[in-house]
């Protein structure tokens, strides 16, 4: 169980309650999300890439096709767990290692890219930034990715943000707006600016998947008792009822691409 004053009010979460859903449901990132990172010289082939929090492997399983070699890692055994079984029916040569990023323990210049895909929040900075520094290769990056729905754009992600709220009025991960993306103070030691790249992304649901992707949020499965989370699903699939069986909900998606220096 992990616990951050700054993340939903300090309430406790772990992924690992969230794995099954989300090994089905969060793997919705469109090609063009991969396709940004390639255009910009990263994860290809001959390239050795680290994904912190890898979660069920989204980013590598999605990646491999483009030639590069990737290690995975993530605090959450149940993630992992998941991670190798679906890159195992992939057919794909992942390695995966449970660890918390902090307690993570690479040779210098292992790496030519890490990627933190959703997750940076979840780390202690102090301890995790030299330690990118040191494990990435002379002239190597560092991305940061994410990508949220915009619920002031869409009704139904709205509705959808409204009702977890509804059953965990501390979870902090909704009402996403679009940001300018900005060297962050606590790069510059590390890090300079190569790349910082916003576009909108229009991903495709279905009812069954956007509800599956709304209960493996850090808000519902992640964090709320199974009684809660019954309850959050039947109040949830009531809703999506109502709307068309297939739609498409905005996103914002972001790359802040860091140079070692």
């Amino acid at each position: 169980m992990i616990t951050n004053k700054n993340i939903d009010n300090g309430k406790g979460f772990d992924w690992g309650f969230a794995s099954e859903d989300y090994a089905k449901y969060r793997d919705i990132y469109p090609r063009e999300f991969y396709e940004k990172i390639v255009g910009l010289g990263h994860c290809t082939a001959g390239q050795s890439v680290l994904d912190l929090g890898t979660g069920t492997g989204v980013l590598p399983r999605n990646m491999a096709e483009y030639g590069a070699k990737f290690t995975g890692t993530d605090i959450s055994e149940n993630q992992i767990k998941y991670a190798r079984k679906l890159t195992e029916a992939a057919g794909l040569d992942i390695d995966y290692i449970v660890s918390s990023a902090e307690n993570l323990d690479f040779a210098p210049s292992s790496f030519d890219v890490v990627t933190a895909c959703q997750c940076l929040m979840y780390f202690d900075k102090k301890i995790i930034l030299p330690k990118i520094h040191r494990w990435l290769k002379p002239n190597g990056h560092f991305l940061i990715l994410f990508m949220a729905w915009l619920p002031f754009e869409s009704e139904i992600a709205k509705a959808s943000e409204d009702l977890v709220l509804k059953y965990n009025p501390s979870w902090t991960g909704g009402r996403m707006t679009r940001y300018t993306l900005k060297e962050p103070e606590w790069s510059r030691e590390y890090f300079t600016i190569s790349n910082a790249v916003a576009y909108d992304l229009d991903v495709p649901f279905t009812r069954e998947s956007w509800n599956g992707r709304m209960k493996a949020c850090r808000g519902i499965d992640a964090s709320l008792p199974k009684e809660k989370i019954t309850a959050f699903e039947k109040e949830h699939l009531a809703y999506l009822a109502t709307v068309s069986e297939r739609f498409t909900i905005k996103h914002y998606a972001t790359i802040l691409d860091l140079k070692k220096v």
